[in-house]
């Protein structure tokens, strides 16, 4: 479900909950709003509840901080435009109130899944990607056209409701909100449906993994890093997170999303995330968009499924935002709505990127000019798990005391495959290293390693001097069986010495 604050414009450090004063499950806030259930606290430091108005029976949402008065007014200043706003791919907002030692916020409930949490079992197909992108900029348009930003627009605040629709949650209209943010950031959140990854480095603890990078940092563009993407989309994606270009209103941006073509009608995996085992059901989204709606005049022709998305939001009742997590306690799982088990992993649809499982027996140490001590415990690299971790022994300089070139991790994917990407997650960051690939497998042994190496090729822009705890490399343009995860400098260890720790590498294929 979607988290309030993390998004482009979360900066600084992060306040701690208070909990001194706060109410319990069951007290009625304001004489109207009985809280149902203790959701989770954001990293602003608010809580997060699940309530009932108690005079209109409706299900909510209610936002807590504490204390109240001054350190409240962007959160209430917030709330009260966006209650001047009723729009369908906006969350409503009820009441915003400040006690004093607290204030509080009371909007829709969503009984939906945030885009971040459907990317997690694969990213979207073109169609759906510009539905949801759509929603947004309707509703980002909705508030432009107030004067006022949302200034929180990322994977964690879009929602898809069960019933189908999209909403968009949580302004917070703070000095850095603009339109030119509101516009960029929609930007990468069609970025993050095309292709499963976040643009920015920003996107905080529970969120996608960061976008595909070369050596030199440039993101990677959707086409690059997933098949089927078309070009006019992908240039448009691309324009809308480039500096450099001037961008338009959210108004053009709409007309230009509303102008691409229908959807898909291909299955699409159900989406897993916190929602304690609950999974989004994609039939309404995709009924909505059967819809037979006339297209706007003046030329525009409106996407079917885009306008059908418009008018179920018309037609359907208003739920309400329903918020979870905190980055700043990754120690603590999430909580999830129905406080149950973890959620189901469905499999992508075709032609989605998969992670390819590896068996103990694709995968092995390259060291060709070792004592072959550092040979063992290669599978701990390709186990799905961070814990386990494959290590060299430690050496008194990064060029491996000046003994050999280099250690790697070699891989058979079992047959040649197109790679999307390849991520290494390393627990000794720092490193040198590079991706190879080749056609060959020449066994294991000195000779046969030393062969490897000098015969595998370096795929274009993946060699980095310092490695980053998780480094994602596009795959090479070609199908291929065989890869070398090569280390050439190791990274100083705080005790002192040079040693890698490879944590997990992880194949996606197309």
């Amino acid at each position: 479900m979607a988290e309030l604050d993390e998004g482009l414009e979360t900066s600084g450090g992060i306040p701690q909950v208070l909990t001194f004063g706060t109410p319990s499950v069951g007290e009625i806030l304001a004489e109207r709003y009985q809280l149902e259930e203790h959701i989770g606290n954001d990293s602003l430091g608010r809580q997060l509840y699940r309530g009932i108005d108690v005079i209109l029976r409706r299900p909510v949402a209610v936002v807590l901080r504490y204390p109240g008065g001054e350190s409240a007014k962007e959160m209430l200043g917030a709330a009260v435009a966006a209650s001047r706003i009723v729009h369908p791919h906006l969350v409503g907002v009820y009441d915003a109130i400040d006690e004093g030692h607290r204030a509080y916020v009371v909007r829709e409930w969503v009984d939906g899944i945030a885009l971040r949490d459907i990317v997690a079992s694969g990213p979207l197909d073109a169609g759906r990607s510009v539905a949801i992108a759509w929603a947004v900029t309707d509703a980002v348009a909705s508030l432009h056209g107030t004067g006022m930003a949302h200034g929180n627009v990322h994977p964690g605040t879009v929602l898809v409701a069960h019933d189908g629709r999209v909403v968009l949650t949580d302004a917070r209209a703070d000095d850095l909100a603009t339109p030119e943010t509101d516009i960029r950031a929609i930007g990468a959140v069609l970025y993050c449906a095309l292709t499963g990854y976040w643009p920015h480095r920003e996107a905080g603890t529970y969120s996608v993994p960061d976008g595909v990078r070369d050596n030199s940092g440039a993101l990677a563009a959707p086409r690059q890093v997933r098949a089927g993407v078309p070009t006019h989309l992908d240039s448009l994606v691309m324009d809308l997170l480039n500096p450099d270009l001037p961008l338009p209103s959210a108004e053009s941006l709409a007309g230009e999303l509303a102008s691409f073509g229908q959807f898909d009608d291909s299955d699409l995996a159900e989406g897993g995330g916190e929602g304690g085992g609950e999974q989004l059901d994609f039939e309404a989204f995709d009924a909505a968009s059967q819809s037979n709606v006339p297209p706007k005049p003046a030329g525009r022709k409106l996407a079917v499924g885009v306008v059908g998305l418009l008018v179920l939001a018309l037609a359907g009742t208003l739920a309400a935002a329903k918020v979870l997590g905190d980055p700043a306690a990754p120690s603590q799982a999430p909580p999830s709505a129905a406080g149950s088990s973890a959620p189901q992993q469905a499999k992508p649809p075709a032609g989605q990127p998969t992670v390819l499982t590896l068996k103990p027996s694709q995968v092995r140490i390259v060291d060709p000019k070792g004592n072959r001590s550092e040979v063992k415990d290669a599978e701990k690299t390709i186990d799905g798990s961070t814990e386990t971790i494959w290590r060299t022994e430690r050496y008194p300089k990064a060029d491996f005391g000046g003994k050999k070139d280099g250690m790697g991790v070699w891989l058979d994917l079992g047959e040649a495959r197109q790679i999307v990407s390849v991520e290494v997650k390393l627990a000794t960051p720092g490193a040198s290293g590079e991706l190879r690939t080749g056609t060959t497998d020449f066994g294991s042994g000195a000779t046969q390693d030393q062969q490897t190496v000098d015969q595998y090729k370096v795929v274009e822009n993946t060699a980095k001097a310092a490695m980053d705890p998780t480094n994602l490399y596009v795959g090479p343009a070609q199908p291929t069986r065989y890869l070398l995860v090569w280390i050439t400098k190791l990274p100083k260890e705080s005790s002192g010495g040079y040693r890698v720790a490879i944590a997990e590498i992880t194949v996606r294929v197309q």
